[in-house]
């Protein structure tokens, strides 16, 4: 029982980094985007770069399954609703077998 608590615990905590990866990323290139910060900026360009490279393999397969939107990019939003219904579902099935 206590083996399942802690699996559920390893991926709430994953999860949180990974949304937390998303926010990060999403800022930065609000940044970028409206001139706040200069693509000049070598230490900025290469953290927004290191976490495309993190999030990519996790973005590209829903960026393939949504329509086009434009410049509208709505896939980190569909990952973390992703990352939070399996941890609701993972919290559910964790209580049912607890039970």
């Amino acid at each position: 029982m206590s083996g399942l608590i802690a699996v559920q615990q390893i991926i709430g905590l994953i999860t949180s980094a990974l949304i937390m990866l998303i926010i990060v990323q999403f800022v930065i290139g609000l940044l970028f985007a409206f001139n706040v910060v200069n693509t000049s900026n070598q230490f900025l360009m290469q953290v927004y770069e290191a976490i495309n490279r993190l999030l990519d393999p996790l973005l590209r397969p829903i960026r393939n399954l949504m329509p086009n939107t434009g410049a509208i990019d709505f896939s980190p939003l569909v990952l973390i609703i992703l990352l939070q219904v399996l941890e609701i579902v993972l919290a559910a099935v964790i209580r049912s077998v607890a039970y």
